[in-house]
């Protein structure tokens, strides 16, 4: 392998992409990123409806409404907040001042398949929207969103803020998915 090239990452027993050993600070923490995506893919792989409407009470949280909320983050971090770029469907429709949780709640109206179909999309835009970024500013980029009190996060802060999203959510989804069929996680 010649110096500067990507090694291929490897690929563990459920599919999922190893990060790198000894990457760079944006390979390691895309590297991370893609194998809790595709942790979190593991999760909820071969679910039907009733396996994705599932709750594990007390709470009311399920894998059809993770899988959605997971989209939306992805969407509202990385396409809208990051690049500016307007909402795309289904989120440019949604009154959120009526329902705050929108996206956990309607997932029990979609299919396994456009649940999975609206996630995958917004895994394109959003890699698409970090490998524009990574290419013009890398991961100190400013996004074209601040917070209320004028702090402006960079894309470096974004993509450790999906990490923790997904890691958070995926010992949810190991959760309920053990509860639904006895799968565990590692």
């Amino acid at each position: 392998m010649s110096e500067g090239a990507l090694e291929e990452p490897m690929i563990d027993e459920q599919g999922r992409p190893e990060p790198p050993f000894a990457g760079s600070e944006a390979e390691t923490l895309l590297g991370f990123l893609e194998y809790q995506r595709a942790t979190f893919a593991w999760k909820v792989e071969g679910l039907d409806a009733a396996g994705l409407a599932t709750v594990l009470p007390p709470s009311a949280m399920t894998l059809g409404g993770m899988i959605k909320h997971l989209a939306y983050v992805e969407d509202i971090w990385l396409h809208i907040r990051q690049l500016g770029a307007d909402r795309p469907a289904p989120w440019d429709t949604v009154d959120w001042g009526a329902d705050p949780d929108w996206e956990w709640h309607s997932a029990a109206q979609d299919t396994p398949e456009e649940l999975l179909a609206l996630w995958h999309a917004s895994l394109e835009r959003s890699r698409a929207a970090t490998a524009t970024v990574m290419a013009e500013a890398g991961l100190g980029a400013l996004a074209k969103f601040s917070f209320a009190d004028g702090n402006t996060p960079n894309l470096r802060w974004i993509l450790t803020h999906l990490l923790e999203e997904y890691a958070r959510h995926n010992g949810h989804a190991d959760l309920i998915r053990e509860s639904i069929d006895g799968s565990v996680g590692e």
